[in-house]
């Protein structure tokens, strides 16, 4: 059994404050994109290891424990009682690591619903969002994988109707960014989220022009970290999109197209490049 797992942008990615526990609060419109993984699953596979184990031949993705999907696995069956027997999940990489596009939390959400499924739906889809939301943020959005408004810290999922499949490029601009570093860097303080608010998100009619309203917070202190951020958002609008935006906290840059055959030249143009990983895609609405 095999199950895609795609990538996601955010469109919108605000922090409007700082809990007592660190945590950052925002607000973000999510979309799923059309780039994805590939999650196999080898249920009791003859002369297989006991027990679950979870491999990925990407070099920077981690394997078993540290790996999202093996807590995924975990915690589906720590839910359910089902005992394993020997299972062996294993992850095709087609989403860059560490680029702010959900790869590794795309892959957990996959985890719990392809195990749900092949085990006859014993957890609710609610439930598995909870469980999800035990092992990150972004893991309950992918359990739905529809465009999906996140507030509270990303667990508060608001459904998003209106938003087309518009074409876009996105940018991989070599290496990642630390998630860690882009957060220290920004500073809440020379924000003013709540006017950008405002303007934007909760504005009638701004889904039918979402290009106009892109917009993510912390796109400033990833520039500082990483340049080649910067440079890659000059470089897609220039090539003609109608917005460029740095996904999550980086390091990739999407821009949308008014239609395919511009986004088609402009891929042409930029996947020239030999330090980035050009890719040519859509929204998954």
């Amino acid at each position: 059994m095999h199950i895609k797992t795609p990538a996601k942008i955010n469109l919108y990615l605000d922090i409007t404050g700082i809990r007592p526990d660190g945590y950052h609060e925002l607000i973000s419109l999510m979309c799923c994109i059309g780039i994805h993984d590939t999650v196999r699953f080898l249920f009791d596979q003859p002369n297989a290891a006991g027990g679950l184990t979870v491999t990925c031949e990407h070099p920077d993705a981690p394997s078993d424990g540290d790996n999202l999907a093996f807590g995924a696995a975990e915690a589906f069956f720590g839910e359910t009682g089902i005992t394993p027997g020997k299972l062996n999940i294993s992850i095709e990489k087609q989403i860059p690591v560490g680029a702010g596009l959900g790869g590794g939390s795309s892959n957990a959400a996959g985890v719990l619903r392809g195990l749900n499924r092949y085990y006859g739906n014993p957890v609710s889809t609610e439930r598995l969002k909870e469980l999800g939301a035990g092992l990150g943020a972004d893991v309950p959005f992918f359990i739905t994988g529809r465009p999906a408004v996140a507030k509270g810290i990303g667990e508060k999922l608001f459904r998003l109707e209106g938003l087309s499949p518009l074409p876009l490029i996105v940018i991989y601009p070599g290496r990642p960014v630390s998630t860690a570093r882009v957060y220290k860097k920004f500073n809440l303080a020379l924000t003013n989220p709540e006017k950008i608010n405002k303007k934007s998100i909760f504005e009638p009619g701004w889904v039918a022009n979402v290009s106009r309203y892109l917009f993510n917070a912390l796109e400033p202190a990833a520039i500082k970290l990483c340049p080649e951020i910067g440079t890659a958002k000059q470089a897609l609008l220039e090539c003609g999109a109608d917005g460029a935006l740095m996904s999550g906290s980086g390091s990739s840059v999407f821009g949308i197209f008014a239609d395919t055959g511009k986004a088609q030249r402009a891929y042409a143009k930029l996947s020239g490049c030999v330090r980035w990983r050009v890719f040519l895609t859509h929204l998954l609405t």
